[in-house]
């Protein structure tokens, strides 16, 4: 049976806050809220959990988990990163877009994309997940909440909870998210590509729905 906190959407308790991270680093697999939607997490140094988020979602090795990270300083950790690509981050974030970068060696093997060594990195405007990538003290490995055999996403931690309470560890409930995913944005050629359209807007990147549709 998963657990259930309810932290405060703008000031989460710093009490559940280290309850949540200390079930992050035992191996657990947490719901929490994003600026976007909902997303399922798991530490990025634990195998197992990272199996069984994949198993949730539905989803095998080729397809990108994303790095939530808490500034630019970590994204630069995780991903090797050039000076166009530090001004779009710079001017993008935090906010609701997963950009697609050059792996580090920081990054494990089993996380990056197998073919192309890349991985997905974001940093959330989410007061919850903020807090709890500061008491972690690192990122955490994380995907969309979106069910097999389903396109909308989970937006509601009490539904989450209701569907989910014996696959996962944790539902940090922030109230009621958005339905529709973050922006994805590829960073690892000459200019940016969009590889899937969500709530993040596309001007900073010079790209525009209406030509790319």
């Amino acid at each position: 049976m998963s657990q259930y906190f309810a932290p405060h959407p703008n000031d989460p308790q710093p009490r559940l806050i280290k309850q949540a991270a200390q079930i992050v680093r035992d191996g657990g697999v947490v719901a929490l809220p994003t600026d976007s939607c909902y997303a399922l997490a798991c530490h990025l140094d634990d195998k197992e959990a990272v199996t069984r988020l994949r198993r949730i979602r539905g989803i095998d090795d080729r397809h990108h988990l994303a790095l939530l990270c808490r500034d630019l300083s970590e994204i630069a950790q995780y991903a090797q990163v050039d000076n166009v690509q530090y001004r779009l981050l710079k001017a993008t974030t935090p906010g609701p877009y997963v950009f697609i970068l050059p792996a580090s060696r920081e990054v494990p093997k089993r996380v990056s994309h197998p073919s192309r060594k890349t991985i997905g990195l974001r940093v959330p405007a989410n007061a919850i997940t903020q807090a709890l990538l500061r008491e972690i003290d690192g990122p955490l490995l994380s995907s969309t909440l979106i069910l097999p055999g389903e396109t909308v996403p989970m937006n509601d931690g009490e539904e989450i909870r209701e569907r989910l309470e014996k696959v996962i560890d944790l539902v940090l409930d922030g109230g009621a998210c958005g339905i529709e995913p973050s922006t994805v944005i590829d960073l690892t050629a000459a200019a940016p590509q969009l590889i899937r359209a969500g709530i993040g807007d596309l001007a900073p990147f010079g790209l525009e729905l209406s030509s790319i549709e």
